[in-house]
């Protein structure tokens, strides 16, 4: 018998889970074991007023795989991460504000750590207006392409950069904020990634800044289109939040954003990062 009651959300991503103890997510190695199964099947778990504290929040994420401890000092829980325009709360919120465009984290790290393995958010204030999740699934993305398609795409290679996706939010940057985006260094992943699995994902987002080797315009119009396609209603889950909800998603299978809202808003989610493996590739 399953270990989780699991609902579709979408026929392409997200599922809710209902009815589990959050101290079971923190004690049960094989329930842990049954969630990751879940994330690979459904790319986004919903666990609606699952009222998950932040010092269970950082136990359950380190039965998922090692958690990120580097943001330590933002939050009294170490792992805990808050995600909120509110600059008394986190100091780097205006970098925040590249969230609101479909993105990947962790293709543009300091060094050459690998894109995270799952992200963890739940909810201690939401926005009046705005601030709902979207998903899409990047495996999708690419399992809808025309075999001519995934065949021509399968040698390209994108070069990926915070300035780009800095530009999306701030068009206009001071040279400070230039000088400060340029310090975080390139990197040129594959425009198709091929997973350990065997699966296929289309690597999109914010921080893509052009494709090796092609017209600068043209490859550009080649990655708004493919995220266009990726990223139509009907391939997105769209999570609007209530205070108590945690959602996790598997990062190397979907692509995700928050929609706009008030920079005043009290809108305040606690993040746990689990650390990535895998390298694109």
């Amino acid at each position: 018998m399953s270990l989780l009651t699991i609902n579709k959300l979408t026929s392409s991503v997200g599922a809710e889970v209902v009815g589990v103890d959050p101290q079971r997510l923190v004690d049960d190695d094989e329930l842990a074991a049954a969630v990751l199964d879940a994330l690979e099947d459904n790319g986004v778990l919903v666990f609606p007023d699952l009222q998950l504290k932040p010092r269970d929040q950082v136990a359950f994420c380190t039965r998922l795989g090692s958690v990120d401890f580097s943001s330590d000092g933002h939050h009294e829980v170490a792992g805990i991460y808050p995600i909120t325009l509110n600059t008394a709360k986190n100091s780097a919120a205006s970098y925040l504000r590249a969230t609101f465009d479909w993105h990947i984290d962790g293709c543009t790290p300091m060094g050459d750590e690998c894109p995270q393995k799952a992200t963890v958010l739940s909810a201690v204030q939401v926005a009046e207006r705005g601030g709902e999740t979207e998903f899409a699934s990047s495996y999708a993305a690419y399992d809808v392409l025309t075999d001519d398609e995934k065949q021509r795409f399968g040698s390209l290679r994108v070069v990926h950069s915070l300035e780009a996706s800095q530009l999306r939010v701030t068009p206009d940057p001071t040279p400070e904020e230039l000088a400060r985006w340029r310090a975080r260094p390139t990197h040129t992943h594959p425009l198709v990634w091929t997973h350990r699995t065997g699966r296929k994902s289309l690597v999109l987002g914010a921080s893509t800044d052009y494709i090796v080797g092609m017209d600068l315009d043209e490859g550009r119009a080649l990655l708004a289109e493919l995220l266009r396609r990726a990223t139509v209603p009907d391939k997105v889950y769209r999570h609007k939040w209530s205070v108590g909800d945690t959602v996790i998603w598997d990062n190397r299978g979907v692509l995700h954003r928050a929609a706009p809202y008030d920079p005043g808003s009290p809108r305040e989610m606690l993040r746990t990062t689990v650390l990535g493996d895998e390298p694109i590739r």
